[in-house]
């Protein structure tokens, strides 16, 4: 079975009727509400998006979304009732796309999942003309000591492999093809999570992680530069 969208969540009322509401308008979706329920269904079915509670029982969600991402790179939402930065920080530095706080207004997290789910369906072919390397018949970007591999969605420093998570890649790739420019932050919500309403905490442990993968001192960064107040810039060691 092809799933838009499976949630994990084992407050089954709730689970239920946001299932029903996203069914209402067009999406398939299905619900379980354990760790291993959900593994069961990721290993038997295909599932385009996944909204993970953070307690699951006895389980944890933040473990089980460890576990996924050994898996899948498919868009995990945490939904949650606990509102500390603490959790929302564990949840995004661990592999999640975003933290939705219960309760939740089920028209705008239907819009949000919508606008996710188009995005990373045209995410990697996206049809635009931004400059693109091309070296050894591969599609590659070289600037000081790093090489971006296009097709392999792969990041190298010094040659070696930097490790980076698919929006980590797409972050460092967008930031790059507008090198030199201040890049606002809604710019980069709109073209890399697909919408202007994720939160500050999102990008910045995303740009954070990046830079603790290809910064020297990621505390004096060279190549990603905070403009505070507005974004970030990408500068080229030539400029």
């Amino acid at each position: 079975m092809n799933w838009d969208c499976l949630i994990v969540d084992d407050e089954v009322e709730l689970a239920k009727a946001t299932c029903e509401y996203f069914e209402m308008f067009g999406m398939t979706c299905t619900y379980v509400t354990t760790f291993g329920g959900c593994i069961d269904v990721i290993s038997e079915n295909a599932v385009k998006l996944i909204l993970l509670d953070i307690n699951l029982g006895n389980d944890s969600g933040f473990k089980l979304c460890k576990e996924l991402r050994k898996k899948t790179d498919v868009p995990i939402l945490f939904i949650s009732a606990r509102q500390s930065d603490d959790d929302v920080l564990i949840a995004l530095n661990i592999g999640g796309d975003d933290y939705i706080k219960k309760p939740y207004s089920l028209s705008v997290l239907l819009a949000k999942v919508k606008v996710i789910l188009k995005r990373y369906e045209t995410i990697k072919n996206d049809g635009d003309n931004r400059e693109k390397v091309t070296i050894n018949d591969k599609n590659e970007i070289r600037c000081g000591n790093l090489r971006i591999d296009i097709d392999a969605m792969k990041v190298y420093v010094n040659e070696k492999d930097a490790g980076f998570k698919t929006k980590e890649f797409k972050l460092l790739q967008y930031l790059y093809e507008n090198r030199n420019r201040v890049i606002a932050k809604d710019e980069l919500f709109i073209n890399i999570w697909g919408d202007s309403f994720f939160s500050d905490g999102t990008l910045n442990v995303h740009i954070r992680k990046i830079r603790e993968k290809i910064e020297t001192n990621p505390n004096q960064p060279t190549y990603i530069k905070t403009i505070w107040g507005t974004g970030y810039m990408f500068e080229t060691p030539e400029s």
